[in-house]
């Protein structure tokens, strides 16, 4: 079995000591490096090339959420998992924004963490699409349409609506008529054309255009 790598940002020593001692506990999870300021983490995680990078919103000289936008600007294979110990929707928006697979708090039980961490190392998103439609309509008025919206087919659009939704593939092909593999396809044009990665990112922008 390949162990899922893990990178971790934090500025606390002994938060990063106490998450790696509990990732490296498990047998399919390995933390390859460790971080604990903005300054320089994006080259260290994109040097150490892991599967997820652990990340805390507030440092001393900036944000995990910047820092994980820049990874993911470089190498959007590298997942994120966002930890914060405070509430916060607007970084929760931010993080969304910046391609985050999920955002917990750091209050979480271990084994609560430990899921989340394979979950997201694995491809899969934590963040609830129609959440981020909430908080895209408190956070964010209207926006003009942006690059790459207009160049969206009638059939993309109506697609971009339902994954605005929260629908799966299956759910879409199941309203729209169409084969789950036909979607598929259409979803990934449409992120490439609004050149963003993630379904999060995509149901976003929908909210802040007003397509949703």
């Amino acid at each position: 079995m390949t162990s899922k790598r893990v990178f971790l940002l934090d500025d606390h020593e002994v938060v990063r000591e106490g998450i790696r001692a509990v990732l490296d506990a498990e047998p399919d999870l390995e933390v390859v490096g460790e971080w604990d300021t903005a300054r320089g983490a994006a080259d260290a995680i994109l040097d150490a090339s892991p599967d997820v990078a652990v990340l805390d919103v507030r440092l001393p000289d900036g944000s995990g959420i910047e820092v994980l936008r820049e990874v993911r600007q470089q190498n959007p294979e590298i997942k994120g998992l966002v930890l914060t110990g405070f509430q916060d929707d607007k970084a929760l928006f931010a993080a969304v924004v910046a391609g985050a697979s999920g955002f917990v708090q750091k209050q979480i039980a271990i084994d609560t963490l430990v899921s989340s961490v394979r979950l997201v190392a694995s491809g899969h998103s934590m963040i609830d699409p129609a959440v981020v439609l909430r908080l895209a309509e408190r956070n964010q008025p209207a926006a003009q349409e942006a690059p790459g919206l207009a160049d969206l087919t009638p059939t993309e659009r109506r697609v971009l609506v339902l994954v605005a939704r929260g629908m799966t593939n299956r759910q879409i092909g199941d309203e729209l008529s169409l084969a789950e593999k036909t979607v598929k396809n259409h979803v990934t044009s449409i992120l490439s054309k609004l050149r963003v990665t993630r379904r999060t990112q995509a149901a976003l922008l929908a909210a802040k255009l007003g397509v949703a």
